[in-house]
């Protein structure tokens, strides 16, 4: 059975005294008991005493407070205010103890995968608070613990990809709240706020350190190499996304649930402004950081992850006073957001004047595709990937006439009506690699192996834009012909320098003498005419072997182009004189090659062999 002081009631006349001893009891500066003992952790009727206890206390304090005029209080009742008030103090200290217990007792160290794998599984879905809770459409009583929790959490504004989690058991909340209302209620809320604010902090300096996010600054960020920064991006937008969909968001909640409002505010503020700041700082650094084209990618994977979280952010951290720190950490995000759209266009813009002055003119061997052709198309491939953002980021036209060469690629929009704008700088980005490949094609010495180049490198990009439907949906079939076009040409003009000069050597003009046409062949003209044939196929496979066509279709496209007007030319060059050379001495000296020795030989073009092949005969 309990003693008569631990079953004291409230509502009698020993009710301030009775109340004093039990807070006198839990005082830690007074009793050794008191400190090696949590209120919280003890049984609930003795939580259910001290609380009633700090109640009469607080409720004794203001009728003292207002009962009479200063001018009519008498010694007994000052006597009775100072106890009051001291009794109230210590209620204060000691629940300020609890609080802070209770905190840090709650405080749970969490696997970063697990909250990894809530983010990354988590699905589009309403929320569950748009409609009432249960509780209340019943009618449940609003002044209970529970039904409150629920009405506050309902009234939080969130989004469908947050997903708040329990930082904090529901039952110590219940707890804390009921300390929070007390210290609240004797003017205690600046010590609440202080305790709350260090203990809460921590734990998120804890989380966000387990997350990977680490405190540093903009211009360490600014020094890492661009390999160790990438891989911090792909780190940091994995991270970003569950401080802010769950962890931060729990914290809003948590602080929902045990403060009204505006201190509800203030707390969360206090807990997450520093873990904030620390969580932009790195993309912050980004976005002002020295612009090159190897950062875009990323730079636009920066942006699309800060444009998907905004809605997030904005829920969490906007408020109506402009003013206020929560308010300014939503600005900040959708100001780091704008810079990392304008890095994005000042970089596509600046590569654009690259590739048009990339100034390398080392012909590459073989007129093979040059190294900026394959950097600038997948380039180009890489863009269509992001062209939902680019759409977005991108709304004026290419600059086209900075450049002071008088030669330089000119853009006529009025052919490409209809087209978007990075459309636009798409085809105006392969304009000016055109441009800059014609510069290089004239450092080669041969002609023939200039168009080889050309004719190289423009069907590189015509195969790169058909092999991606992004890209030649953006680049569209009336200039894809047009650069088809290029490409032929150039290998029309590749036959006419290489091989004019071969197939006139098996033309009938000067072998023949004044007389009848069946006797009157020139043998020494015949002679030198065979001879000039061999020595110039041989003089081509020499060089021509060693020259390269990579794309294998081409290739063999090349390669019977050039039998079909080789081999009919050199079957009816040989049937019509092979009897004159026969005849003579020594026909093996001009009579060389076969027909098939020919067809054997055309094989060997193109291949880029580093040294030329020995001619396969008969």
């Amino acid at each position: 059975m309990e003693s008569p002081e631990n079953s004291v009631g409230f509502d009698s006349d020993g009710s301030l005294e009775t109340a004093e001893r039990i807070i006198l009891r839990w005082d830690s500066t007074a009793s050794e008991e008191a400190r090696g003992k949590m209120i919280f952790q003890s049984d609930r009727d003795e939580v259910d005493r001290f609380l009633r206890a700090v109640d009469e206390i607080q409720r004794s304090v203001s009728s003292l407070s207002f009962s009479s005029p200063p001018s009519f209080s008498s010694a007994a009742t000052d006597d009775q205010e100072v106890k009051a008030n001291s009794a109230l103090q210590i209620a204060m200290a000691r629940l300020e103890e609890e609080f802070r217990n209770i905190l840090l007792s709650q405080t749970s160290v969490f696997e970063p995968d697990s909250l990894f794998l809530e983010e990354e599984s988590s699905v589009s879905c309403e929320d569950s608070t748009d409609a009432p809770p249960e509780e209340e459409q019943e009618g449940s009583d609003s002044n209970s613990g529970s039904s409150r929790l629920t009405r506050r959490r309902s009234s939080y504004r969130s989004t469908s990809s947050i997903r708040e989690m329990d930082l904090i058991s529901p039952e110590a909340v219940s707890d804390l709240r009921s300390i929070v209302q007390r210290m609240v209620a004797a003017g205690y809320s600046r010590e609440c706020i202080q305790v709350y604010g260090n203990v809460r902090k921590s734990a998120m300096d804890t989380i966000l350190k387990q997350l990977g996010i680490v405190k540093i600054s903009i211009g360490d960020v600014q020094k890492l190499e661009w390999e160790a920064v990438e891989g911090k991006i792909r780190k940091w937008i994995r991270a970003a996304k569950v401080c802010v969909r769950i962890v931060f968001s729990s914290e809003k909640r948590l602080c929902s649930d045990l403060f009204d409002e505006p201190m509800d505010a203030t707390c969360f503020m206090e807990t997450v402004k520093t873990s904030a700041l620390r969580l932009f700082t790195f993309p912050e650094a980004i976005s002002i950081s020295r612009r090159s084209p190897e950062k875009l990618f990323k730079i636009l994977d920066l942006h699309d992850a800060m444009g998907d979280m905004m809605p997030d952010i904005e829920a969490i951290f906007d408020s109506d006073d402009d003013s206020s720190s929560s308010r300014a950490v939503y600005l900040q995000a959708g100001e780091i957001q704008t810079r990392l759209a304008e890095a994005a266009r000042g970089i596509l813009s600046e590569f654009e004047n690259a590739v048009l002055r990339e100034p390398s003119v080392v012909p590459v061997p073989g007129g093979t595709i040059h190294p900026l052709t394959r950097y600038v198309m997948n380039y180009i491939s890489l863009i269509s990937d992001y062209k939902q953002t680019l759409n977005n980021l991108i709304v004026s036209d290419p600059s086209t006439g900075s450049d002071p060469n008088p030669n330089a690629p000119v853009i006529d929009f009025t052919e490409l009506e209809g087209k978007s704008p990075l459309a636009l700088h798409l085809i105006w980005l392969i304009m000016v690699l055109h441009f800059n490949l014609e510069e290089k094609s004239h450092h080669y010495r041969d002609a023939s192996l200039a168009h080889i180049f050309i004719m190289n490198n423009i069907h590189y990009i015509v195969q790169k834009v058909k092999g991606s439907p992004e890209l030649r949906e953006m680049i569209g079939d009336h200039y894809l012909r047009k650069l088809t076009g290029i490409f032929r040409h150039a290998a029309t003009n590749y036959q006419r320098s290489t091989w004019v000069r071969v197939l006139n050597s098996l033309r009938d003009e000067g072998l023949h003498v004044s007389g009848s046409f069946s006797s009157g062949v020139s043998r020494s003209a015949l002679r030198e005419r065979f001879k000039a044939f061999n020595a110039m196929l041989e003089d081509v496979h020499r060089t021509q072997s060693t020259w390269s066509v990579p794309d294998a279709q081409l290739r063999e496209e090349l390669r019977i182009s050039l039998s079909e007007h080789l081999i009919p030319a050199y079957r009816s060059f040989l049937g019509r004189f092979r009897g004159n050379i026969e005849s003579g001495r020594h026909p093996e000296n001009y009579l060389k090659y076969s027909v098939e020795d020919i067809d054997r030989i055309v094989l060997d073009f193109f291949e880029g062999y580093a040294h030329p092949p020995n001619l396969r005969r008969r």
